[in-house]
């Protein structure tokens, strides 16, 4: 499919004598952005992920430039990247590519709701945690994601390690720069999307984890609208209708005020009630995850720290296995970077068991914050 584009990615080198052919074997994704295929390596015989989109040579791909900058064990790693010619004499693609993960969080409940089966809670836990985390880790760096959704979390099937994908729609957020608010898949946008703000935070990335995790449990969307303005209708049959001050906390330039009819919010055990493995934990988590104030919507870092993922924390906990000698271990959780580290100072007791907490003490020193802001913009 063509030669490697010489240039560094992120904190992995290429090395610019190397040169690699592919062999596209399936298509796995295609979209208005491209086509993602499954591909192999002729040199190693390794399996990759290759996503094909047509470059705008006045521009550089912002994805790729994201992508770059990333390194973290809940995001997909970019291995390489390369031009190809198209049909047309003007057409240049760029061929992004990445580890290969067979699975998603969207296939993995499919297969669960196909055998008429909860996704045990367990796998709730160590999916949303991972998906968490490689949030704290993205917002920690200025970027939002946009498009956070069960078909955008990679699974690995026998590790069930959680990789984030697809940073097409990823941005670096600036305060006072504008942004467009038609962005995320109708099911997971956050409320202030919906109302049209165009300053809004990485707190989209939040609500949009808190649809993830409630699907999870439900085996279908907590907010199935069938159009922009039915989600908005969706939204508020269970949070009820927004205050003037949450109207105006997700955009202070909504005019259109007080036009909804008066909804009362229901209870989270309500809206949750077919959910067979639903807790108080989970409900209390969802509840400050979904909220309409994005300053009041819990941050990724702080629902790390949730009673909700103890159980993670328990080091004879196990994931469940059919094999003879037992549960499998939890995919690595607590293996926290500096950056991490430093940005979780202030509840890093809460997120972490104390075996890891004393070896990232040892090994990085006091968690500060400071630290952290010079880390995240190294």
């Amino acid at each position: 499919m063509g030669d490697v584009e010489t240039e560094k990615l992120g904190a992995r080198e290429v090395d610019p004598r190397q040169s690699f052919t592919y062999s596209a074997v399936k298509v796995i994704g295609n979209g208005s952005f491209g086509v993602v295929f499954q591909a192999t390596v002729g040199e190693t015989g390794e399996t990759v992920a290759i996503k094909k989109v047509l470059q705008d040579k006045r521009f550089k791909n912002r994805e790729l430039q994201i992508m770059r900058s990333l390194d973290h064990p809940n995001v997909v790693m970019l291995k390489h990247c390369f031009y190809s010619q198209g049909d047309k004499p003007d057409e240049v693609f760029l061929n992004v590519v990445m580890e290969y993960v067979p699975e998603t969080v969207y296939s993995v409940s499919r297969q669960f709701k196909g055998q008429k089966k909860p996704v045990p809670l367990i796998y709730v836990k160590v999916y949303t945690y991972q998906l968490l985390r490689s949030l704290m880790y993205i917002h920690a760096r200025g970027m939002c994601h946009r498009d956070i959704k069960p078909q955008n979390l990679l699974v690995d099937p026998e590790t069930h390690i959680l990789k984030l994908c697809d940073f097409g729609s990823a941005k670096m957020l600036v305060k006072g720069e504008p942004n467009i608010s038609y962005i995320c898949s109708r099911y997971y946008r956050a409320p202030e999307l919906i109302f049209g703000a165009t300053d809004y935070s990485c707190a989209i990335d939040a609500w949009s984890a808190g649809c993830v995790m409630a699907e999870l449990m439900l085996s279908h969307p907590v907010f199935p609208g069938e159009s922009c303005v039915d989600q908005l209708v969706e939204i508020i049959k269970v949070l009820g209708t927004p205050t003037k001050d949450e109207i105006v906390s997700m955009n202070n330039t909504y005019t259109e005020l007080f036009k909804y009819p008066q909804i009362k919010p229901l209870q989270w055990s309500k809206v949750m009630a077919k959910a067979k493995n639903v807790t108080q934990d989970a409900l209390d988590l969802l509840s400050q995850l979904l909220v309409y104030d994005p300053v009041k919507r819990m941050k990724p870092l702080d629902a790390l720290a949730h009673p909700f993922f103890d159980e993670l924390r328990d080091p004879s906990a196990k994931l469940p296995s059919t094999r003879p000698e037992g549960g499998r271990s939890f995919p690595p959780l607590f293996d926290f970077s500096e950056l991490e580290w430093h940005v979780c100072a202030d509840v890093g007791r809460k997120i972490l068991p104390l075996k890891h907490y004393e070896q990232l003490q040892s090994k990085f020193g006091p968690a500060s914050r400071s630290k952290a802001d010079a880390l995240s913009k190294a």
